[in-house]
């Protein structure tokens, strides 16, 4: 049993009971207990003298902390008050649990998600997968590709995107599901292996202890982390065979990145659709969600109803674990100002995306080639106005 007792307990009590969502507004439309009121926690106490003590309350928020707090304030006060361990995550493993314990229900789950791919997400999904794949040719005959599965809905996604290509495309090429565990929490592993049961993905499971050595390490951790993740996929992907590595990041990865550089970096790149590793040879890196929008996988995964992981990060998790996201990230700054971008203009993405493709030369001020090689305009300045 990968969900908390106390799901079953509040379940079973057949008295007049009180279940409260104590997430933020915004999470709790996404989807929450069955006639749950909302409640967020930052409010909470402030409410306490409407709920009632004849009756028994039960708290969800993401991971229970919040909610354990709350009642550890209440109880001594006379509420009958108690907190769900795992919070809505140990809700959620309850549904998926019981689906997949009738074999018939689970298979023909599988099946309406993978017939919402192919069928009315195939615009937005499918057609752009295999265009960005036949666009920069990340796939050809005789690869051996892992597809690197982080838990959140963008490499779910391309999980099942793989098994889609497998059975209707006509490379031939291999596909390992790969998933490291650095050191997940609980709820996070818990969520990820029952995903992947969900979705029927063939995981190949490896652990790592690349949280503990980013801890001890100190300082900020992502940069760190991101770089040995990076090494330790390489590394087990070699291992099995494999000549590619391919990650989820998506269309708006890509624009956020060209922005980034811009206004934080002072220099212009993208996210490549492809790259060779440099320091694991013969090694490739791939990313083919490469023209699939994030607003479109957001579609897909509501449509299914499915619940994925938002940040796995053990080390950030006092706020990631209660619902945070990478908000007071630069990245979180550079989606915002897109947004905000998107209202004045619907084509301003779309040419954030060109930019990097329709650079001239000539009006660059300098650039650097791959061997770190700088060319500045006054190079040859003289020379060009000589004809």
């Amino acid at each position: 049993m990968l969900y908390s007792r106390q799901i079953e307990e509040m379940i079973a009590d057949e008295r007049a009971k009180l279940v409260i969502d104590i997430r933020d507004e915004s999470e709790f439309q996404k989807g929450t207990y069955p006639d749950a009121r909302n409640i967020p926690w930052q409010e909470f106490l402030l409410h306490a003298d409407e709920l009632p003590k004849d009756k028994p309350i039960y708290l969800i928020c993401f991971s229970g902390k919040h909610s354990l707090e709350i009642c550890e304030t209440l109880t001594p006060e006379g509420y009958e008050i108690y907190s769900i361990e795992g919070g809505i995550y140990s809700y959620y493993r309850y549904q998926i649990e019981n689906q997949l314990s009738d074999e018939d229900i689970a298979t023909e789950r599988c099946k309406d998600i993978e017939r919402s791919i192919i069928k009315k997400f195939r615009a937005e999904l499918w057609s752009q997968f295999t265009k960005a794949i036949n666009t920069y040719d990340l796939i050809r005959d005789g690869d051996k590709i892992a597809v690197c599965i982080s838990g959140g809905k963008d490499s779910m996604l391309m999980a099942k995107l793989f098994q889609e290509l497998e059975r209707h495309g006509k490379k031939n090429f291999e596909v390992v599901y790969m998933v490291m565990n650095p050191g997940y929490n609980r709820i996070n592993y818990e969520t990820i292996l029952n995903n992947a049961k969900i979705m029927q993905i063939p995981i190949t499971v490896f652990d790592s202890d690349i949280f503990d050595i980013v801890d001890e390490a100190g300082g900020s951790p992502c940069y760190l982390c991101a770089r040995m993740r990076r090494g330790a996929l390489y590394s087990k992907a070699r291992e099995l065979g494999c000549n590619k590595i391919a990650l989820g990041h998506h269309y708006d990865d890509v624009i956020e990145t060209i922005l980034m550089g811009m206004l934080y970096g002072g220099q212009v790149q993208t996210m490549m659709p492809k790259l060779h590793s440099t320091n694991f040879e013969g090694m490739e890196l791939i990313r083919p969600l490469y023209l699939v929008r994030e607003e479109d996988i957001k579609k897909w995964m509501n449509y299914n109803n499915l619940k994925f992981i938002n940040c796995a990060c053990r080390l950030t998790e006092s706020c990631a674990s209660c619902g945070g996201t990478d908000k007071g990230s630069k990245r979180a700054e550079i989606k915002s100002l897109i947004s905000e971008l998107r209202e004045r203009s619907p084509y301003i993405e779309a040419n954030i995306f060109k930019s990097v493709e329709n650079v001239s030369l000539n009006t660059v001020i300098c650039y650097k080639t791959a061997d770190g090689k700088k060319h500045h305009f006054l190079d040859t300045y003289d020379d060009d106005s000589n004809g």
